[in-house]
């Protein structure tokens, strides 16, 4: 599943579940966070289970898998990742959305037809109105998706990250593809991924079916989501300065992590340390 065998088991004892954002934790853009994949593998070592969540809606469980593979050197399995996509999936399915008009990616589009959802083109009206990342925006789609939505369509966000991090620096995110669908139509969304419900209900179900550990901890790099996201749950929370977040003095005073590291490559040691000063100060 994740550098260990096939039940996803690491070599060590259990020592509970990690959960990972990606964009600007284990890669930025198409480059590696540097020493990513060498700090999975101790991790792995550990004991430690390992989940990956991510907002962007653009690609399946398995593309991910792939690009985790092809951009940081880290294996893992799709049963390992769980997307905004599948969490927009999961909420269509729940509230009987059964077609839904969609801005974003073909692989969007595919993970929502996976669960019977039929993608409506631009002459008829569907349940939903599905907004995500979608690289090849038109103000078509914004005006049929706007008027879908006064029309009485069901408003779904994958996620409202503002902006995603790259190499060279931030690119508009679905957040602001979100917000102009929001201007034009009057009306708010229902929001899928990080830090929302049914995000949470995704990666909760994906825990509870891996072997028992003690603790659970989300690492990211953006506080109004992935901090957010930790802070619902009730997990313990790492934030990484290698992405959106430069700086300790831009993340919020209500979503203050747990720890904050310069990058992925501190944090087993972080959690090596956190685990033994919680062990002397139990015993």
């Amino acid at each position: 599943m994740n550098m260990t065998d096939q039940d996803g088991k690491g070599g060590g004892q259990a020592q509970g579940t990690i959960v990972f954002d990606l964009d600007g934790v284990l890669y930025l853009g198409n480059a590696p966070i540097a020493g990513a994949a060498e700090a999975i593998a101790i991790l792995t070592a550990q004991g430690w289970q390992l989940l990956f969540a991510t907002n962007n809606s653009s690609k399946t469980p398995r593309a991910v898998a792939d690009v985790l593979y092809d951009r940081a050197g880290i294996v893992v399995d799709g049963d390992a990742v769980v997307t905004s996509g599948m969490a927009v999936a999961s909420y269509l399915v729940d509230h009987g959305l059964r077609s839904a008009f969609v801005i974003g990616s073909p692989e969007l589009r595919a993970t929502l037809e996976e669960v019977s959802v039929s993608i409506i083109p631009h002459d008829q009206a569907p349940d939903a109105v599905v907004v995500g990342l979608d690289r090849s925006l038109t103000y078509a789609k914004i005006g049929h998706a706007a008027r879908s939505i006064r029309r009485g369509a069901a408003f779904i966000a994958t996620n409202l990250d503002p902006t995603i991090p790259t190499a060279t620096g931030e690119d508009p995110g679905a957040g602001t593809i979100v917000a102009a669908v929001a201007k034009a139509s009057g009306r708010a969304p229902v929001t899928c991924g990080k830090p929302h419900q049914p995000m949470l209900d995704l990666v909760s179900a994906k825990i509870s079916s891996l072997p028992v550990g003690n603790s659970v901890w989300m690492v990211g790099d953006r506080p109004e989501t992935d901090i957010a996201f930790a802070k619902h749950a009730g997990w313990r929370s790492v934030l990484t300065l290698s992405g959106i977040t430069k700086a300790t003095s831009a993340i919020p005073e209500h979503l203050i992590p747990d720890h904050v590291v310069r990058s992925i490559v501190e944090l087993p040691d972080i959690l090596k340390n956190d685990a033994e000063k919680r062990s002397a100060h139990e015993g």
